[in-house]
């Protein structure tokens, strides 16, 4: 679909305003429609009869005369309502900057409060002493699985088994304690 553009011929003086007559050339009928005068001359207006004010919307062109660039700032001021932004954070007209600060927030909730939101997770509560020493005796930290207490056990009882040591009193006693030891651990896994 091509659209034609009217030429405009316009008079060069407007009659009174109470007897507004069309500004096209060659025209009588009343003026009742007005227009603005150019994009520099929003306010000031233009009176046409019904045919003409229709060639002259036509024919307008908001942007004619201008650079890309002119264009461009006019539409990102337009997408703004002509108010002036700056990016989240910046330093916006008061210098102040507008960084979302903790204290800029009504927290009803707790959410953002530091006493809800621990940076580390707490420790874990102590370990009764009888695990503490079984973890000592098989030479073992926390946290503990179960796949490294059996491996860790077995390690042990080869090491420390009276048949492999010559029934040696000390390895037996050593078996012993390792047995107990891994008793002791493996009951809080059951628990």
């Amino acid at each position: 679909m091509s659209t034609k553009r009217a030429k405009i011929s316009l008079k060069n003086e407007a009659t009174d305003a109470s007897e507004q007559c069309c500004e096209w050339l060659d025209c009588t009928d009343p003026g009742s429609h007005r227009a603005p005068r150019s994009p520099q001359e929003l306010r000031a207006y233009r009176y046409f009869c019904l045919e003409h004010i229709r060639l002259y919307n036509r024919a307008w062109n908001f942007y004619a005369g201008m650079s890309d660039g002119e264009i461009e700032a006019e539409i990102r001021r337009d997408t703004v309502w002509e108010r002036p932004t700056w990016p989240l954070g910046g330093a916006g007209p008061t210098g102040r900057g507008h960084r979302l600060m903790p204290d800029d927030l009504i927290d009803n909730f707790g959410v953002f409060t530091e006493h809800t939101r621990p940076a580390t997770p707490p420790p874990p509560p102590p370990l009764p002493l009888p695990q503490q020493d079984a973890m000592a005796v098989l030479d073992l930290q926390p946290p503990l699985t179960v796949a490294a207490v059996k491996s860790r056990y077995k390690q042990l009882v080869k090491r420390h088994h009276p048949d492999a040591n010559g029934g040696d009193k000390a390895a037996e006693e050593r078996f012993k304690e390792i047995t107990q030891a891994y008793e002791i651990i493996m009951d809080t896994f059951a628990s």
